[in-house]
């Protein structure tokens, strides 16, 4: 395994719990896929074949130089260029919280991906809520950045995601909360910092636009 992987799997506790889903030789769309990381590892262990997409150009960069195959472009404008069920597993891996249009970023992954992974971090997390009580933006490993200066333009809880899947035609399949790396078992959404989701397409289809 290349050092940026084995790097970002020492940081991101999300990618071990997205890769015990992730099919052997599986195709995968990774939506906002950073410096590539996270396909790289995927390929290593799993064999999987796929496409990462990122806007950023420093991640398109290091996606080339770990031998990723990235697509540089804006996860807002959708993802018209694949058709329904394109990829065995399509990826939003602590990207929904960058996202404007999340609904509709949510139902163009269900449509283009046989079964889905969202991840994000939880808001709910004790230590947030104590920092709001407090009258200040919280900032800890699952969200690092100050206020000003943050690329999160969302902010949502694990109650919040539950609430939405359904009203944007997506069934839960799984899921896995974690602290520090290890699964949350009770008070999930007050205790756990990070949320991964195993997700599909609503048997009824995706909710209207």
């Amino acid at each position: 395994m290349n050092q940026a992987a084995i790097d970002s799997l020492a940081t991101r506790s999300d990618f071990r719990a997205i890769a015990r889903w992730v099919e052997p030789n599986a195709t995968v769309l990774d939506l906002g896929c950073g410096d590539g990381s996270l396909l790289a590892l995927l390929a290593e262990e799993l064999g999987v074949t796929g496409y990462g997409i990122e806007i950023n150009d420093a991640g398109v960069l290091a996606c080339v130089r770990q031998g990723v195959n990235v697509m540089q472009q804006n996860l807002e404008d959708g993802l018209r260029l694949f058709e329904d069920a394109s990829f065995d597993f399509a990826i939003l891996s602590q990207t929904l919280q960058t996202i404007h249009q999340t609904a509709a970023i949510l139902r163009e992954t269900v449509r283009v991906g046989k079964e889905c992974i969202v991840s994000f971090p939880n808001f709910g997390y004790w230590p947030h809520r104590l920092s709001v009580l407090q009258g200040r933006m919280p900032v800890s490993k699952s969200l690092p950045y100050q206020w000003h200066n943050t690329p999160n333009v969302r902010v949502l809880t694990i109650k919040d995601f539950e609430a939405l899947a359904p009203e944007v035609g997506i069934e839960i399949l799984d899921r896995v909360v974690l602290h520090g790396g290890r699964a949350v078992r009770w008070g999930e959404n007050w205790r756990g910092s990070l949320a991964v989701y195993r997700v599909r397409r609503g048997s009824n289809g995706a909710a209207a636009a």
